[in-house]
């Protein structure tokens, strides 16, 4: 575990202390040595000149026993250790030492402090004595006698007092540096405390921008280093939050514009792997959960759907239609360009051509059903009129020709309003005036319009009698031509001695108006492009009777301009009933 800040600065705070005590302790203890030794020096130099002088005028010969006497008299009076030394270094009297021991003392003459004395006249060394085992101060004094060699009066004394001294200073030393250790931690964790409370405010504040709350700031007051950090992080902060703003904003812009796109989009990064698919290219790839972090293979499974990106990867601009199969199959143009700004990425923009491909291919099936229906009556016009030109002679025959241009004109004639009809409704031109309708009178009328018709071939044409209390809201011609369409195709392809039905129901807010019979029935593989433009169940029969193909396309496109619904049912053998829904007049009243 790292120091904190608290133990940094007490670490700091002991190092300097410790500095300090290392530097007065030996800066005062050298000084008060020396202080303290040069003054007992100069007291000894004074008290060895009174010994020497002592010692000249008292002792003599070379008796050890009167000199060793002289030395501890002198010792006492001197109050420290006396030592006689004679000029060759022999010792002649120690007041510390018995007469009897004198002569095991080792020679003198090489002791500094002699050696000192005889040269310049005083001599002093200090050094641990051997013999009291303490450290010591040495003075020495030469003395001279008439006519006998002189010798050196030495007086010694133990620096105890030094030591003592320099001890104590260096207790109060000890002492003082405890006090200051006690001060230093102190000190310490107050300036840690004031520190660390600004650095945690900084950490914790720095720590919350990390995680994404660019909205904390520091708050952070004062002229110090520590304040112009908090400063400089508030100011981080206030810049990240607007980039990250704007970016947020231009991100949404981009949501939102890949979002209401018809057009799907794919966005794949340099490694090959997704990096964006838009809404409309999953809802046309029938695409389930995430797919970024996938490649094209995984996500898609489309080979050339990958071959395509792969070359655009390589930086050729490829477009292709592609075909997809599955659930729900569609037709595609891809365009892949190299992505702007990353290298071996691809954006795909993908356009839903399924309608247009089925648009194209009803254009062209009705291109060539119109072209089959037109060049029928068109050719038996033709050889009519051929034939008509070289049979003029025969009335008979140029009469039978005759009728055959005339039905054949009249069935063009009304291919030809059919498919008007339909164009207009289809491209939104005809106009509708919804109002309320009442569905009997209407009926009857119908029914007594066909009524010859139909009692040419024996079918009976039934009204119930509830429609006569149910009204619609509906465009009178636009429902004319629904009913009369659904009634045409009950009487001509119904068997002779049929019955057709008109019925009709309330159901709910709408009115549910029917138009069976009781013909031969319908295949149920034909049932669902019976409302198709040109589809025919059997079409050389439809042909034969006048049909164009396009009265059941009519009657859907109308019937859905009016706001309903229209649906067949039938069984092969019993029947087919077409029915179709509108809305109830007072159902409308009420909504309104």
């Amino acid at each position: 575990m790292k120091p904190g800040v608290r133990a940094k600065l007490f670490l700091v705070l002991l190092g300097v202390i410790v500095a300090v005590v290392a530097l007065v302790d030996a800066y005062l203890t050298t000084a008060l040595d020396r202080q303290l030794t040069e003054r007992i020096r100069d007291d000894l130099t004074i008290r060895a000149a009174l010994v020497a002088d002592k010692a000249a005028g008292r002792a003599t010969g070379r008796d050890r026993a009167a000199w060793d006497a002289l030395a501890d008299e002198l010792g006492r009076l001197a109050q420290g250790r006396v030592t006689l030394i004679a000029r060759d270094g022999v010792v002649l009297g120690d007041s510390e030492v018995d007469a009897a021991a004198l002569s095991a003392l080792e020679n003198h003459a090489a002791r500094p402090e002699v050696v000192g004395a005889l040269a310049t006249g005083s001599g002093s060394s200090i050094r641990y004595s051997t013999t009291l085992r303490q450290r010591m101060m040495y003075v020495a004094v030469p003395f001279a006698r008439e006519r006998e060699a002189g010798g050196v009066a030495r007086v010694a004394m133990p620096l105890t007092a030094v030591d003592e001294a320099i001890a104590e200073v260096r207790k109060s030393i000890v002492l003082a540096s405890l006090f200051a250790l006690v001060v230093a931690v102190v000190l310490s964790s107050l300036a840690a405390q004031l520190v660390s409370k600004t650095l945690r405010r900084l950490t914790a504040a720095a720590r919350d921008m990390a995680a994404g709350d660019l909205a904390v700031r520091t708050r952070i007051s004062g002229d110090d280093e520590i304040a112009a950090l908090g400063v400089a992080l508030d100011r981080l902060a206030e810049s990240l939050s607007a980039t990250l703003g704007r970016l947020r904003a231009e991100r949404d812009l981009l949501d939102a514009v890949l979002a209401g796109m018809q057009e799907g989009v794919l966005a794949v990064g340099s490694d090959g792997r997704i990096l964006l698919v838009n809404p409309a290219l999953k809802d046309m790839l029938l695409l389930e959960g995430d797919c970024r972090g996938k490649t094209v293979l995984q996500a898609i499974r489309h080979a050339d759907l990958s071959g395509l990106i792969e070359q655009a990867r390589r930086g050729e601009s490829s477009s292709a239609e592609i075909g997809v199969a599955g659930i729900r199959p569609r037709e595609l143009r891809v365009k892949a360009i190299e992505l702007p700004g990353v290298e071996g990425g691809v954006v795909a923009v993908f356009v839903d051509i399924t309608e247009v491909k089925r648009l194209e291919a009803i254009r062209r099936e009705f291109v060539a059903n119109a072209s089959h229906e037109l060049r029928t009556p068109v050719a038996a016009v033709r050889a009519a009129a051929e034939t008509l030109a070289t049979a003029l002679d025969d009335r008979e025959a140029a009469a039978r020709f005759t009728r055959i241009i005339e039905r054949n004109a009249e069935r063009l004639q009304q291919l030809i309003d059919d498919l008007l009809e339909l164009s207009r409704i289809e491209s939104r031109e005809y106009r509708l005036n919804m109002e309320p309708l009442a569905l009997g009178p209407l009926m009857r009328s119908l029914v007594a319009l066909h009524a010859e018709r139909a009692a040419l071939r024996g079918i009976a044409i039934e009204v119930e009698r509830a429609v006569e209390h149910l009204n619609v809201r509906a465009d009178r011609r636009a429902l004319d031509i629904v009913l009369v369409n659904l009634l045409d195709n009950a009487l001509k392809y119904g068997s002779d001695g049929a019955r057709v039905l008109l019925h009709a129901a309330r159901d709910g807010d709408r009115v549910r108006i029917s138009v069976a019979d009781s013909g031969p029935g319908i295949e149920p593989r034909h049932l669902p492009r019976l409302f198709e433009r040109f589809y025919r169940v059997d079409a050389g029969r439809s042909r034969e009777l006048g049909g164009t193909g396009l009265g059941l396309a009519i009657v859907k496109h109308l019937v859905e301009a009016m706001g309903g619904t229209v649906s067949v049912e039938s069984e092969v053998g019993r029947g087919t009933t077409f029915t179709f829904a509108l809305d109830a007049a007072d159902a409308v009243g009420r909504a309104a």
